[in-house]
């Protein structure tokens, strides 16, 4: 027997998955947690020099690629992946979720000519190893 919904759900009665909080076992939590974004924010800063307009941050840009290339997506899908997941804009170091990207599938190609693809490969292959292992 089937019964039919007899109404739209409302968005405010929509309980998310993950109750407010993250999950650690998550892929894109635990890459996050590997990568050394220090070391890659020294890196990345090399590539501007002084004055003009304030650059997106290096974990941004370079965790951006990542989602990009993980995904096989355009630079437009790339945004409204990250606009719609809390795990990939924790991945890309924002404090609380939004719906408010601070770049543009334009700025995308900024960032590819600043971090090489070498990079991003390195970071997928992290990636995979979590889709195939568990968790600590």
């Amino acid at each position: 027997m089937y019964r039919a919904n007899q109404h739209q759900m409302s968005l405010y009665d929509y309980l998310p998955p993950y109750h407010g909080e993250l999950v650690e076992q998550n892929r894109w939590v635990r890459l996050a947690q590997a990568i050394d974004w220090d070391a890659f924010e020294q890196e990345y800063s090399a590539h501007f020099s002084a004055g003009g307009k304030i650059a997106i941050p290096a974990r941004m840009a370079y965790g951006s690629l990542i989602i990009r290339a993980a995904y096989k997506t355009t630079d437009r899908g790339t945004i409204a992946l990250i606009r719609e997941s809390p795990y990939l804009q924790y991945f890309l170091g924002f404090e609380t979720f939004t719906d408010e990207v601070p770049f543009s599938a334009r700025s995308m190609e900024r960032f590819r000519t600043r971090i090489p693809p070498e990079k991003v490969r390195e970071a997928l292959r992290l990636l995979k190893t979590f889709e195939t292992t568990k968790p600590r």
